[in-house]
């Protein structure tokens, strides 16, 4: 398995202003001139480097956030695109055609699985969903029309961890394409270094870490980055979904603090779960030795960034999670909301909210309780004091 240090890969990275600012320049233009016909030309050829025509396809701001991501995760080159969920669909979208056929992990965030299961046919495209821990039923699903093999590092809510070396020995036999999403372990694992040929994000939640926007990313080979965005079949070209040069400006400055957020996130969240296992609660989080990945995850990760910020515990019912959320928001907690990486813990019932997309009998067959709390811990510094909170509200309800 091969390893890297994102940290310093991104300080390795260097980044100007356009007069020698030490941040890089907000480019706010949509289109650009050219001095010379003929550079034109070449430039909607993908003949001339260092030029940009039109925003959609590039801008400068864009360039850099792009940069620093493929640099974090060792990959050649990256895009940025104005949602994590067009980060999804663009990458899913331009590995198929009609008649070919995907191969997903059923436990994953609402709105992939929704775009999977209900969207995605209409262009005549089949997908088969798996339990992706259960690496015989991931290679029988595989067909040879199979196009992609599709996972989240860390399956969202249920945290199961992908076995990516393994999965890409099965993609590989298929000529099909590992897409990881990675939205929940950013720098605690690098999915392109343990096999994944793309990888996507949602920058919106730990990579962001403010709530304050919407946006993307897709990284993978600089071949694979150029057909995306070729202007005339490049699908994050023709699908349109530009992040703003301005929050991409925004998200590069609070990326160079992902690592000390990270260690943050992980030490809060691996003491309330150590809290809460220790007081009998059925709690999951991967940097427990009785998650059943965790000598894989621990095998996996990259060193000194803990083992993430989301947890869950199962209070049995989805009345009983209501009332410990709402008594928890409104002792100081953290928020009853959706997402996850903010610098407030954020609390949800899964099958209810970000899950709700999936229909009741599979999320019973994936094992989801409809009591499913979803925990994105934040930086508290006074950790023992949120916990010691927690911990009244459950024996109050429980």
């Amino acid at each position: 398995m091969n390893k890297i240090d994102p940290v310093l890969k991104l300080h390795e990275l260097k980044q100007f202003g356009e007069f020698g600012g030490v941040n890089p320049s907000i480019t706010d233009s949509a289109t650009y001139t050219f001095m010379g016909a003929q550079t034109m030309t070449d430039t909607f050829e993908g003949k001339a480097e260092g030029c940009f025509l039109y925003s959609r396809h590039w801008n400068p701001s864009n360039k850099y956030l792009s940069d620093a991501l493929a640099a974090m995760e060792g990959t050649e080159a990256g895009w940025v695109t104005a949602s994590g969920m067009a980060a999804i669909t663009c990458a899913l979208l331009h590995e198929v055609s009609a008649g070919d056929h995907i191969v997903s992990s059923v436990t994953t965030y609402g709105g992939t699985f929704a775009f999977l299961k209900n969207y995605i046919k209409k262009f005549n495209v089949e997908v088969t969903f798996v339990n992706i821990s259960d690496l015989d039923e991931v290679a029988k699903a595989m067909r040879p029309n199979t196009k992609v093999l599709y996972t989240e590092s860390l399956s969202n809510p249920l945290l199961q961890f992908a076995n990516l070396p393994e999965l890409k020995k099965i993609a590989q036999k298929s000529g099909a394409k590992l897409i990881v999403d990675n939205t929940f372990t950013p720098m605690i694992i690098s999915p392109y270094q343990h096999g994944a040929d793309v990888v996507v994000y949602s920058l919106t939640k730990f990579v962001n870490g403010k709530n304050d926007c919407v946006a993307g990313a897709i990284c993978g080979t600089a071949d694979y980055i150029n057909s995306l965005i070729n202007v005339n079949d490049g699908t994050a070209m023709l699908l349109g979904p530009v992040l703003d040069p301005l929050r991409s400006s925004s998200i590069l400055k609070n990326l160079y603090t992902l690592h000390i957020r990270m260690q943050q996130h992980s030490k809060n969240a691996l003491y309330l779960s150590q809290q809460l296992q220790e007081k009998g609660y059925k709690v999951k989080y991967t940097g427990l030795p009785n998650h059943p990945d965790y000598k894989l995850f621990t095998s996996m990760m990259n060193k000194g960034f803990g083992y993430g910020g989301i947890l869950t515990i199962d209070v049995k019912s989805a009345k009983v999670a209501s009332a410990i959320m709402e008594e928890m928001q409104d002792r100081g907690v953290g928020y009853l909301a959706v997402s996850l990486g903010y610098f407030r813990t954020l609390f949800s019932n899964s099958g209810k909210s970000t899950s709700s997309e999936i229909p009741e009998d599979i999320q019973k067959e994936m094992g989801m309780s409809e009591g499913l709390i979803r925990f994105s811990m934040g930086l508290d510094n006074d950790i023992e004091r949120t916990t010691a909170i927690i911990m009244e509200i459950l024996k109050k309800h429980i």
